[in-house]
């Protein structure tokens, strides 16, 4: 999968591997290619590249239950076998090279009345694989290694051109114009690529789409529309439209395997359409759905995060710190949103000892580099649901500089008594740090403000004496304060401290 090699995604949180194995055996295409492993045997003939050959596609969609009247049956039973074969659940000896594999149905009749002359060179066989076994006594694991390896071959498949098009591109020497087909592998299975990582990414983000489905034009323009451009040109959005109309074919193909579910687009509405309303209908919450809709399952989370791993992509999946230190964790999700922060705690948290697992977080939070104020956010918010147990663990940290003032903060919300006051300095180093992990968490969000005004409408002088803290960001949140600050004069005086410390540390 293609990808920037050091990207970091936001954490996914996966489904355990037994309800994953589950969903991949249920899949149909998955499903169907178990059950052609399990017809395959003595009497299966194949060509050159393990393909069933074209006489017996009919009883392999019989066996598989499929209407062979329907001509989309014998589809349904190729693709299945090309995934048997494809992940070890059927073995193929293919024919010899001087033999007369592709014959047509005739010759496969002729061919199977003499199998054991010199026509049994003319056709492969084929038989269960050894891991097949794996689908009933196989561990989850080696489960959704098969499904990955199905899932290879179904990319692969929605990489090409349909039919049609292949076939008008055939020169008059049989092979394939690439040139005139306009289609080049390579590219195409990059351009899908990219689609998944961009749906993985709209899935994981905060705010995502984890939940809910998303519009194919919207997906199709993310592929297109450069991110700087206002107003998209008729050019871009006939590119969005031509997008959408090859995703809506990829799509139709990976549903089968489970990686999607997918609402095709409304034919008739297409045909009436034109590239400027498939663009608008991206603001139309009742129009939308008819341009169709898609939403990674729980096993395509899975199966795209597997494979952006493999490209060298950080896909982090929640629950993967639990063994790790406390250092490790916080570092870790001081970049994540919010709630894949609580969700991640909370996993580590599990099966710890309350007392020691609070103190590791304390020791882990302390640091004056530029993500120690993160860190202490996020270890506030791990410290947020833990008991009367860990009371000793936070008085033990009273004294500390940096954690002095977190610690009189969890112990004032319990009515905790005894607590000590904190200093001066105290105070304005713990507002600093505040204000520099929420700037450093969310940015200047709306809230940003109000927050300022609450940290110092209660400290008279408060900017004539903040800008002495020796915090690593006290230059940085004053100058924030100077532009946010919702009081014209606290903004102003927070100008001025910031002109002080710069000063101070030049």
């Amino acid at each position: 999968m293609s990808a920037e090699p050091h990207s970091t995604l936001p954490p996914v949180r996966l489904h355990s591997d037994a309800e994953l194995a589950r969903d991949a055996l249920v899949a149909p295409l998955f499903a169907r290619a178990v059950r052609l492993a399990r017809w395959a045997g003595p009497g299966t003939r194949v060509d050159t590249g393990g393909e069933l050959v074209a006489d017996q596609l009919p009883e392999a969609a019989a066996a598989l239950g499929l209407d062979t009247a329907d001509a989309d049956s014998v589809v349904y039973a190729s693709q299945a076998w090309r995934v048997a074969v494809d992940t070890g659940l059927v073995d193929v000896t293919e024919p010899e090279e001087d033999g007369l594999a592709g014959g047509g149905a005739a010759d496969g009749a002729s061919g199977a009345s003499g199998a054991d002359g010199a026509e049994g060179a003319q056709f492969g066989t084929a038989a269960p694989g050894e891991d097949l076994a794996l689908v009933t006594g196989g561990a989850p694991g080696e489960v959704l290694d098969l499904w990955l390896a199905a899932l290879d071959t179904v990319l692969a498949d929605a990489a090409v051109p349909d039919l049609d098009d292949l076939v008008d591109a055939l020169d008059a020497g049989g092979d394939i114009d690439f040139d005139q087909l306009d289609w080049n592998p390579r590219r195409e299975a990059d351009f899908l690529d990219e689609v998944l990582a961009n749906l993985y990414l709209l899935t994981v983000s905060e705010g995502g789409a984890a939940d809910r489905p998303v519009p194919l034009p919207v997906l199709a323009a993310s592929m297109v529309v450069p991110e700087d451009m206002g107003e998209p040109t008729d050019a871009v959005l006939e590119q969005v439209s031509d997008a959408m109309m090859r995703l809506d074919d990829q799509f139709r193909q990976l549903e089968p395997i489970g990686l999607v579910e997918f609402r095709p687009v409304d034919e008739e509405l297409m045909a009436e359409a034109d590239d400027e309303q498939i663009a608008g209908a991206v603001a139309d919450d009742e129009d939308v759905s008819r341009y169709g809709m898609v939403r990674l399952t729980p096993l395509g989370l899975y199966g795209i995060r597997a494979r952006l791993l493999e490209a060298g992509v950080e896909a982090p999946a929640v629950g993967e710190l639990a063994a790790k230190g406390a250092d490790a964790l916080l570092d870790a999700v001081s970049h994540y949103p919010e709630s894949a922060a609580q969700a991640e705690i909370e996993a580590w948290l599990e099966g710890r000892e309350v007392p020691a697992a609070v103190a590791e977080l304390l020791a882990a939070a302390r640091g004056d580099d530029e993500d120690g104020p993160l860190r202490r956010l996020r270890c506030q918010q791990a410290l947020a649901p833990a008991g009367p147990e860990a009371e000793p663990a936070v008085r033990a940290v009273l004294d500390d500089g940096e954690l002095g003032g977190l610690a009189r903060v969890w112990l004032a919300e319990r009515g905790v008594a005894d607590v000590p006051a904190p200093d001066a300095t105290m105070v304005f180093w713990l507002t600093v740090d505040t204000i520099a992990a929420q700037l450093a968490a969310d940015g200047e969000t709306e809230e940003l403000p109000l927050l300022m005004e609450t940290l110092t409408a209660h400290h008279a002088g408060f900017f004539e004496q903040v800008w002495r803290v020796e915090h690593p960001a006290t230059v940085h949140v004053l100058e924030a304060m100077g532009r946010l600050h919702p009081d014209k004069k606290a903004a102003k005086e927070a100008r001025k401290a910031a002109f002080k410390a710069r000063s101070r540390r030049s």
